[in-house]
Protein backbone atom coordinates (compact mmCIF):
# COMPACT_ATOMS: atom_id res chain seq x y z
CA UNK A 1 0.00 0.00 0.00
CA UNK A 2 2.83 2.42 0.85
CA UNK A 3 4.45 1.76 -2.54
CA UNK A 4 1.16 2.53 -4.28
CA UNK A 5 0.70 5.78 -2.30
CA UNK A 6 4.28 6.81 -3.11
CA UNK A 7 3.57 6.14 -6.80
CA UNK A 8 0.46 8.34 -6.67
CA UNK A 9 2.43 11.13 -4.95
CA UNK A 10 5.23 10.84 -7.51
CA UNK A 11 2.77 11.00 -10.39
CA UNK A 12 1.02 14.05 -8.89
CA UNK A 13 4.38 15.72 -8.30
CA UNK A 14 5.39 15.12 -11.91
CA UNK A 15 2.13 16.55 -13.24
CA UNK A 16 2.55 19.68 -11.09
CA UNK A 17 6.23 20.07 -12.04
CA UNK A 18 5.31 19.66 -15.71
CA UNK A 19 2.52 22.22 -15.38
CA UNK A 20 4.92 24.72 -13.81
CA UNK A 21 7.51 24.13 -16.54
CA UNK A 22 4.95 24.31 -19.35
CA UNK A 23 3.45 27.46 -17.86
CA UNK A 24 6.92 29.02 -17.82
CA UNK A 25 8.42 27.74 -21.07
CA UNK A 26 5.60 26.31 -23.18
CA UNK A 27 5.35 22.78 -24.51
CA UNK A 28 8.34 23.00 -26.85
CA UNK A 29 10.51 24.79 -24.29
CA UNK A 30 9.70 22.46 -21.40
CA UNK A 31 12.36 19.82 -20.80
CA UNK A 32 12.03 16.52 -19.02
CA UNK A 33 15.32 17.23 -17.22
CA UNK A 34 13.92 20.40 -15.62
CA UNK A 35 10.65 18.64 -14.81
CA UNK A 36 12.55 15.82 -13.08
CA UNK A 37 14.62 18.34 -11.12
CA UNK A 38 11.52 20.28 -10.04
CA UNK A 39 9.77 17.08 -8.95
CA UNK A 40 12.95 15.71 -7.30
CA UNK A 41 12.73 12.43 -9.21
CA UNK A 42 14.99 10.56 -11.58
CA UNK A 43 14.42 10.31 -15.31
CA UNK A 44 13.68 6.62 -14.74
CA UNK A 45 10.87 7.50 -12.32
CA UNK A 46 9.43 9.96 -14.82
CA UNK A 47 9.48 7.46 -17.69
CA UNK A 48 7.99 4.78 -15.44
CA UNK A 49 4.89 6.96 -15.03
CA UNK A 50 4.97 8.77 -18.39
CA UNK A 51 6.70 7.13 -21.35
CA UNK A 52 7.01 10.42 -23.24
CA UNK A 53 6.76 14.18 -22.93
CA UNK A 54 3.49 13.99 -24.86
CA UNK A 55 2.04 11.53 -22.33
CA UNK A 56 3.03 13.88 -19.49
CA UNK A 57 1.44 16.83 -21.32
CA UNK A 58 -1.72 14.74 -21.82
CA UNK A 59 -1.83 14.14 -18.05
CA UNK A 60 -1.50 17.89 -17.40
CA UNK A 61 -4.34 18.58 -19.82
CA UNK A 62 -6.55 15.92 -18.26
CA UNK A 63 -5.92 17.22 -14.74
CA UNK A 64 -6.63 20.81 -15.86
CA UNK A 65 -9.76 19.65 -17.62
CA UNK A 66 -10.98 17.82 -14.51
CA UNK A 67 -10.46 20.91 -12.33
CA UNK A 68 -12.35 23.12 -14.79
CA UNK A 69 -15.07 20.49 -15.25
CA UNK A 70 -15.90 20.66 -11.53
CA UNK A 71 -16.59 24.38 -11.88
CA UNK A 72 -18.65 23.81 -15.03
CA UNK A 73 -20.72 21.18 -13.21
CA UNK A 74 -21.49 23.56 -10.34
CA UNK A 75 -22.57 26.32 -12.73
CA UNK A 76 -24.76 23.94 -14.75
CA UNK A 77 -26.58 23.01 -11.54
CA UNK A 78 -27.56 26.66 -11.13
CA UNK A 79 -31.32 26.96 -10.67
CA UNK A 80 -31.50 29.99 -12.96
CA UNK A 81 -30.29 29.25 -16.51
CA UNK A 82 -29.64 32.84 -17.43
CA UNK A 83 -27.01 34.82 -19.23
CA UNK A 84 -25.76 35.57 -15.72
CA UNK A 85 -24.77 31.91 -15.38
CA UNK A 86 -22.65 32.25 -18.54
CA UNK A 87 -20.99 35.28 -16.96
CA UNK A 88 -20.40 33.36 -13.72
CA UNK A 89 -18.85 30.51 -15.67
CA UNK A 90 -16.54 32.87 -17.56
CA UNK A 91 -15.44 34.63 -14.37
CA UNK A 92 -14.92 31.29 -12.62
CA UNK A 93 -12.80 29.95 -15.46
CA UNK A 94 -10.75 33.16 -15.53
CA UNK A 95 -10.21 32.69 -11.79
CA UNK A 96 -9.02 29.12 -12.32
CA UNK A 97 -6.64 30.30 -15.05
CA UNK A 98 -5.33 32.91 -12.66
CA UNK A 99 -4.98 30.70 -9.59
CA UNK A 100 -4.19 27.20 -10.83
CA UNK A 101 -1.04 26.48 -12.82
CA UNK A 102 -2.39 23.11 -14.00
CA UNK A 103 -5.48 24.74 -15.51
CA UNK A 104 -3.39 27.53 -17.03
CA UNK A 105 -0.98 24.99 -18.53
CA UNK A 106 -3.86 22.90 -19.88
CA UNK A 107 -5.18 25.97 -21.71
CA UNK A 108 -1.71 26.74 -23.06
CA UNK A 109 -1.21 23.15 -24.22
CA UNK A 110 -4.53 23.30 -26.09
CA UNK A 111 -3.09 26.15 -28.17
CA UNK A 112 0.43 24.81 -28.54
CA UNK A 113 -0.53 21.26 -29.51
CA UNK A 114 -3.07 21.86 -32.27
CA UNK A 115 -2.87 18.27 -33.48
CA UNK A 116 -4.50 17.21 -30.20
CA UNK A 117 -8.21 17.72 -29.52
CA UNK A 118 -8.79 21.11 -27.85
CA UNK A 119 -9.62 19.74 -24.43
CA UNK A 120 -9.73 23.22 -22.87
CA UNK A 121 -12.45 24.63 -25.12
CA UNK A 122 -14.41 21.39 -24.91
CA UNK A 123 -14.66 21.85 -21.13
CA UNK A 124 -16.62 25.09 -21.34
CA UNK A 125 -18.07 25.40 -24.87
CA UNK A 126 -20.85 22.79 -24.51
CA UNK A 127 -21.81 24.27 -21.13
CA UNK A 128 -22.01 27.80 -22.56
CA UNK A 129 -24.16 26.57 -25.45
CA UNK A 130 -26.42 24.67 -23.04
CA UNK A 131 -26.82 27.68 -20.74
CA UNK A 132 -27.58 29.96 -23.70
CA UNK A 133 -30.22 27.57 -25.01
CA UNK A 134 -31.82 27.31 -21.57
CA UNK A 135 -31.73 31.11 -21.20
CA UNK A 136 -33.28 31.56 -24.65
CA UNK A 137 -36.13 29.22 -23.76
CA UNK A 138 -36.63 31.12 -20.50
CA UNK A 139 -36.76 34.49 -22.34
CA UNK A 140 -33.21 35.57 -21.57
CA UNK A 141 -33.03 38.85 -23.48
CA UNK A 142 -31.51 40.22 -26.68
CA UNK A 143 -28.01 38.75 -26.33
CA UNK A 144 -29.36 35.22 -26.28
CA UNK A 145 -30.80 35.90 -29.75
CA UNK A 146 -27.15 35.95 -30.87
CA UNK A 147 -25.62 32.93 -29.14
CA UNK A 148 -22.65 32.86 -31.51
CA UNK A 149 -21.68 36.34 -30.37
CA UNK A 150 -21.92 35.33 -26.71
CA UNK A 151 -19.80 32.21 -27.33
CA UNK A 152 -17.23 34.40 -29.11
CA UNK A 153 -17.30 36.86 -26.19
CA UNK A 154 -16.58 34.05 -23.71
CA UNK A 155 -13.73 32.79 -25.90
CA UNK A 156 -12.21 36.24 -26.26
CA UNK A 157 -12.54 36.97 -22.56
CA UNK A 158 -10.83 33.71 -21.55
CA UNK A 159 -8.08 34.09 -24.15
CA UNK A 160 -7.59 37.72 -23.12
CA UNK A 161 -7.55 36.82 -19.44
CA UNK A 162 -4.83 34.24 -20.02
CA UNK A 163 -2.83 36.67 -22.16
CA UNK A 164 -3.11 39.40 -19.49
CA UNK A 165 -1.82 37.01 -16.83
CA UNK A 166 1.09 35.87 -18.98
CA UNK A 167 2.04 39.44 -19.85
CA UNK A 168 1.60 40.67 -16.27
CA UNK A 169 -0.62 43.48 -17.52
CA UNK A 170 -3.33 43.49 -14.88
CA UNK A 171 -4.22 47.15 -14.49
CA UNK A 172 -4.48 48.77 -11.10
CA UNK A 173 -2.91 45.82 -9.31
CA UNK A 174 -6.22 43.98 -9.54
CA UNK A 175 -7.04 40.46 -10.50
CA UNK A 176 -7.82 39.28 -13.99
CA UNK A 177 -10.96 37.46 -12.83
CA UNK A 178 -12.22 40.72 -11.34
CA UNK A 179 -11.59 42.49 -14.64
CA UNK A 180 -13.60 39.79 -16.44
CA UNK A 181 -16.39 40.24 -13.87
CA UNK A 182 -16.35 44.00 -14.49
CA UNK A 183 -16.58 43.46 -18.25
CA UNK A 184 -19.54 41.10 -17.80
CA UNK A 185 -21.25 43.60 -15.48
CA UNK A 186 -20.86 46.24 -18.20
CA UNK A 187 -22.21 43.84 -20.85
CA UNK A 188 -25.16 42.72 -18.73
CA UNK A 189 -26.04 46.29 -17.74
CA UNK A 190 -25.86 47.27 -21.42
CA UNK A 191 -28.22 44.45 -22.36
CA UNK A 192 -30.65 45.47 -19.62
CA UNK A 193 -30.55 49.12 -20.75
CA UNK A 194 -31.03 48.09 -24.38
CA UNK A 195 -33.98 45.84 -23.49
CA UNK A 196 -35.74 48.52 -21.44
Amino acid sequence: MAVQERGVRTRRGLVLAAALEIDRAGYEGATLTRICAAASVSMGALTFHFPSKAALADAVQEEGRALAQRLVGRILESPEPTLRAVADLTVGLAGLLEEDVVVRSAARLARERPQQPDRWVQVWLPAVCDLLERARRAGGGDMVAHPGAVVALVGYLLTGAEAQMRAGCVSGGGRVAQQVADIWRFVLDGVAAHSA
